[in-house]
């Protein structure tokens, strides 16, 4: 079996070069993120050279946090780039349920098979066509009301759906699991929850995507465990989260993952 230090190292040792596109508020967070963990970020969302992009680059992520039309074309380019050349790559729907514009976005880029869809709650119910209560960027669904809507989601278009909240679900339709780990001030940082989907498709790039994933975000909640040990609040909780990710040892993240059979 392997085990989260022997993905953390696959990931570190290659540092795959991850083109992201995604919001305004993440961009800074999401880069410092992904260099932190040992990964390679590139911010390329323009129109022109997106799709060339997706080819040279070893994944992809895509956030539709704010949305514009040009946007969503380089979107929807990059994901068929990324598909048709069998590149990993994960959506994060970011409000899918407030506007018809951002469903269908997020209709089209499902088409383009994504290897992973990372979401709250709300988000992942949305998603799947089911009823859900999001406000904005916010959840208001329990991850618990997600996990059959994730598991159906998985199973009709052959990816890992990973719902993310207090304790995590993922599952590929076949399998899942849960990751309890985490600490209450992340949500209180803008933008971590967008910038976990950089690093989701950095593993997702070197590793097995169920397995990677599970990685992911035991290792994400593992490094705001050990960040709030040292912060007063949201302000030295960034830095100090950042400080984390790129000092946790394969051997600490063996021993503090808390990855759940579900």
């Amino acid at each position: 079996m392997i085990t989260p230090s022997d993905h953390l190292k696959a990931m570190q040792q290659a540092s795959p070069l991850i083109q992201n596109i995604s919001n305004y508020v993440a961009m800074n967070i999401m880069a410092n993120v992904m260099l932190a963990a040992g990964a390679s970020p590139a911010m390329v969302h323009a129109r022109e050279e997106g799709a060339d992009f997706t080819r040279i680059a070893n994944g992809l992520s895509i956030n539709i946090g704010t949305l514009d039309a040009e946007w969503a074309d380089c979107m929807v380019q990059a994901a068929k780039a990324a598909d048709e050349r069998q590149k990993p790559w994960v959506l994060d729907p970011v409000a899918i349920g407030a506007t018809a514009f951002r469903q269908n976005v997020a209709a089209t880029l499902l088409e383009h098979q994504p290897t992973v869809i990372r979401g709250n709650a709300s988000e992942i119910l949305a998603l799947s066509g089911a009823v859900a209560q999001g406000r904005g960027a916010d959840s208001a669904d329990q991850v618990a009301a997600a996990e059959d809507g994730a598991c159906a989601l998985a199973r009709a278009r052959d990816t890992v759906v990973a719902v993310t909240g207090p304790v995590d679900y993922v599952t590929d339709g076949h399998r899942a699991a849960r990751i309890a780990n985490g600490h209450p001030l992340m949500p209180k940082v803008t933008a971590l929850g967008c910038a976990l989907t950089g690093l989701v498709a950095a593993f997702a790039a070197t590793n097995d995507p169920f397995k990677g994933t599970l990685t992911a975000l035991a290792y994400y909640g593992l490094a705001g465990e050990r960040a709030a040990e040292t912060a007063t609040g949201p302000g030295s909780f960034q830095p100090a989260f950042l400080d984390a990710l790129h000092n946790i040892s394969g051997t600490e993240l063996d021993a503090g993952a808390r990855i759940l059979p579900a």
